[in-house]
């Protein structure tokens, strides 16, 4: 069981003696008794299915076919043989799709919805699938209800259900009265698995689990990772279609001309069936879902979580990167340092120096107003300041009940705390929120007002967050509705200072290196805004654009100055889907972070959405593309950089496919023309499957990045991964190949020798070029000798595996009869070596031209 403590206490209030969940242990037994919390995938595939996948592909229904004529021809050791290789091709294909299916399912683990649970009187963040019977949930806004529970408490709780009811307006729930049945229905203390909490916060006790919640009773299939056709899967579609007519049509074609001038169409089968094989290129689908689902495994390693493949195909093409000031850029660990209460102003430097009585007042409201038991930093850092601050006085109020929340909305950024002491008849209202709207709540004059905007611009100009802190006292027994209703009393500012990521500047750095620009949303001032972005080198600081300004613009003017605006301060979530689309009107390719329920949309409209793992909530983290785990923008950038890798990688896959079908189709069409022996057989292109189809998806996809993978602009989205210089180069180094193998063939023939002895020339030549092949396609810039310093295991595997079979079948007498061949003299392997590496040397001497003359 994956469980992950949560350094930091919990939002709601949580009394941890009276509400001390289950044991780990006991949490333990009732999942291994109970199973997962989950309901089955529909996608998740059996040993069997995936043979019976596996067997009907083309190709290998063709070499089945050609086994069956084999056996009609009484020649049992091909057939045999043939069978054979089939198996191992069948074991090559099992061995990809098992691995493609052990990376899904890791991905499946880390997309699945978060809980977040109390247990042996902690919290803990544990996968959702992890939740069992009896299990306290603690739930706020935006996450997704685990199991089906009964709240045990709730404040201002409003959960969305139209996944099961499909009521579109959201319903309040309550906490669960001992005087109430615990009984399902629409009991509002209920609240069922798969329904997002769209407003407050509560704690509920899981009662079913898995199959046994009304989500699981209904059949439906919650699944994480998305699936459908990216423009590479279209294009891989379009392009195996063209393979497939011609190959077909040539099949037919040289089956009817063998028939007609050689005889024999059992025979004519085999050569038209050769043919069709060597024209498949089956790898082009089957690299494309390995380096999609390797790739984005290898991306979770890296603490970034790809839930589409379309978010792999679009890293490398990104212009632009929105990102998130708190969290991403900053640490998100606030820190009290500079408080202001009238005129008077204090610098915290450490956290023991003693704080001055006129002060008190602002601590202690600035105390009340905040969660007992938070864990969002800003929180956390006023709760731990104004505690030592306020130890040892009258200030501190742990036996006061709290009454009444007044949360934050979206028409006043600010929220209260209604409070009453033991014995009292008055209620004390501690306020806190954004300055403007403290200043709003108190009903400050003019003069006033523009003395707070003064305090607030010089402490955001110093890159802090500001918050202001009122008082109010209510003597009536009905409270009001809306917090507008009390007379506060302005008590005055806190400057939070939360530090920069180390690891940022450099990181944009590499983003500019890479022709990619970054851009700053954040709700702070721009005064704080300005301070952050010079700190980590973000191009044109200096300008700012606010969110009162961004409303005023009409979409033609935002058009017209977006393109120089890279921060933008006081941005509220609605507006950045506004933003969004403004970057995407001017042909921006757009990544855009976010973590709340409001930035869902921007997600989704973004070419690639960004949500985070840490803060982000679940609604954030289901309509983006990926999720940063760590919530750091260097690994915004790292996944760049790997979206990058992939994709060269997979083009470099690709180029080798179509280089190395070339000889191959070649090898088996050439001879017929000019009336030569065969030279391929079908057995042949079963030992050559058995080498191209781990090069060219795990061996390719394994190789690191080009050194100049990000100093490069970002590639175009809609280039085609076959471009012409692609196929130009794979049709020179195919042919290459090509004429250097029926060279060796017609020299061999010339010379006296045998059938079976050229053929054993020919086919050691196209084993050792093939090898070349995938040597040389590692890297398109840098030389054999250069990439041999980044090393690739599974190349090696192939290229000694390769070797050593080719070494086999023309070494071993038996082997050596099923295959055709006859004895080869010890120049023959000089000649197939040399003739193998100057087929494929070509390029290397283009790639130290290029760099010469570059």
């Amino acid at each position: 069981m994956r469980t992950m403590r949560v350094h930091a206490a919990l939002q709601p209030p949580i009394d941890a003696q009276s509400l001390p969940g289950l044991t780990q242990v006991e949490a333990a037994r009732r999942l291994e008794a109970d199973g997962f919390n989950e309901i089955p995938a529909q996608n998740r595939r059996s040993a069997l299915a995936m043979v019976a996948g596996v067997l009907r592909e083309p190709m290998l229904l063709l070499l089945l076919a050609t086994g069956a004529i084999y056996l009609a021809l009484g020649t049992l050791g091909e057939a045999l043989m043939l069978l054979v290789g089939v198996f191992l091709v069948i074991a090559i294909e099992l061995y990809q799709e098992h691995k493609t299916e052990r990376a899904l399912e890791a991905l499946r683990d880390l997309t699945s919805p978060r809980a977040l649970v109390i247990r042996d009187a902690q919290p803990w963040r544990i996968a959702g699938r992890e939740v069992v019977r009896g299990d306290l949930l603690v739930l706020s806004e935006g996450d997704r209800v685990p199991a089906d529970a009964v709240l045990l408490s709730a404040t201002h709780l409003w959960i969305d259900e139209s996944l099961l009811t499909g009521e579109s307006l959201p319903v309040r729930k309550s906490a669960h009265t001992d005087a109430a049945p615990l009984e399902r229905g629409d009991e509002p203390y209920l609240v069922y698995s798969g329904t997002l909490v769209t407003r407050g916060h509560g704690i509920a006790r899981a009662e079913q689990t898995g199959m046994q919640t009304e989500l699981g009773k209904v059949g439906r299939s919650l699944q994480s990772l998305e699936s459908g056709d990216t423009h590479l899967r279209a294009e891989m579609k379009r392009i195996v279609r063209i393979f497939a007519v011609l190959g077909i049509g040539l099949c037919v074609a040289a089956s009817v001309l063998y028939a007609l001038t050689i005889g024999g169409w059992l025979r004519a089968s085999l050569v038209g069936i050769s043919l069709a094989i060597s024209m498949t290129p089956e790898e082009f689908p089957v690299v494309l879902a390995v380096f999609f689902a390797l790739g984005a495994w290898r991306m979770s390693k890296r603490r970034v979580l790809t839930r589409r493949p379309q978010a792999i195909e679009a890293l490398g093409a990104v212009t632009v990167l929105c990102v998130d000031k708190t969290g991403t850029l900053t640490l998100n660990q606030m820190s009290v340092t500079r408080l202001v209460a009238d005129e008077e102003a204090v610098e915290l430097v450490d956290s023991r120096q003693p704080l001055p009585e006129s002060f008190h007042a602002l601590a202690e409201f600035m105390l009340l107003a905040s969660q007992r038991d938070p864990f969002d930093p800003t929180e956390l850092a006023l709760k731990r300041f104004a505690g030592d601050a306020l130890a040892d006085t009258e200030h501190l109020h742990g036996d006061w009940q709290l009454v009444r929340e007044y949360p934050l909305s979206n028409e006043l950024l600010a929220l209260s705390h209604v409070w009453r002491a033991p014995d009292a008849t008055e209620y004390v209202i501690a306020a806190k929120g954004a300055p403007e709207a403290i200043a709003d709540l108190c009903h400050v004059n003019a003069a006033q007002a523009r003395a707070i905007t003064r305090k607030v611009t010089s402490l955001a100009e110093d890159g802090l967050r500001v918050l202001g802190v009122a008082r109010a006292y209510f003597r009536q027994t009905t409270l009001p509705e809306q917090q507008h209703d009390f007379d506060f009393e302005f008590l005055g500012l806190v400057g939070l200072a939360d530090p920069v990521r180390a690891t940022v500047p450099r990181a944009i750095r590499e983003c500019y290196d890479a022709g990619i620009r970054v851009v700053m949303l954040t709700g702070d001032y721009p005064g704080t805004a300005q301070n952050i972005a010079r700190q980590i080198g973000l191009a044109e600081w200096q300008t700012v654009l606010t969110g009162a300004e961004l409303h005023a613009l009409d979409d033609a003017e935002l058009a017209r100055r977006i393109p120089h605006v890279n921060v933008f301060a006081r941005i509220v979530p609605e507006q950045k889907l506004r933003l969004v689309n403004a970057l995407k009107a001017t042909g921006e390719i757009v990544a855009m972070t976010g973590d709340g329920v409001n930035d869902a949309p921007a997600l989704k409209a973004a070419h690639i959405g960004i949500a985070m793992g840490g803060r982000g909530t679940d609604v954030a983290r289901e309509a983006a593309a990926i999720v940063l785990l760590d919530d750091d923008f260097s690994s915004l950038v790292e996944s760049v950089r790997m979206g990058r890798r992939i994709y060269d990688n997979l083009k470099r896959a690709m180029a080798y496919i179509f280089a190395v079908h070339i000889p191959i189709a070649g090898a088996a069409l050439v001879p017929l023309l000019l009336k030569w022996p065969l030279v391929l057989l079908p057995v042949h292109l079963v030992f050559l499957e058995l080498i191209i189809d781990p090069a060219c998806s795990l061996g390719f996809e394994a190789e690191q990045e080009e050194v100049d993978v990000m100093t490069r602009p970002p590639r175009d989205p809609h280039e085609p991964m076959f471009t012409r210089a692609m196929i130009g180069l794979g049709l020179l180094q195919g042919l290459g190949i090509l004429v250097t193998v029926l060279l060796v063939f017609g020299w061999a023939l010339r010379h006296g020798r045998d059938e079976r002895a050229a053929r054993a020339l020919m086919f050691a030549t196209l084993i050792v070029a093939n090898l070349g092949l995938i040597l040389v396609n590692r890297s398109w810039s840098r030389t054999i000798v250069q990439v041999a310093q980044s090393p690739n295991r599974v190349l090696w595997w192939v290229g000694g595996g390769a070797l050593a079979l080719m070494i086999l079948v023309l070494t071993v007498p038996g082997l050596r009869d099923l295959f055709q061949f006859a004895p080869l003299r010890l120049g023959d392997w000089a000649l197939c070596l040399v003739a193998g590496v100057a087929s494929v040397a070509w390029f290397e001497v283009a790639k130290l031209w290029s760099r010469a003359t570059a």
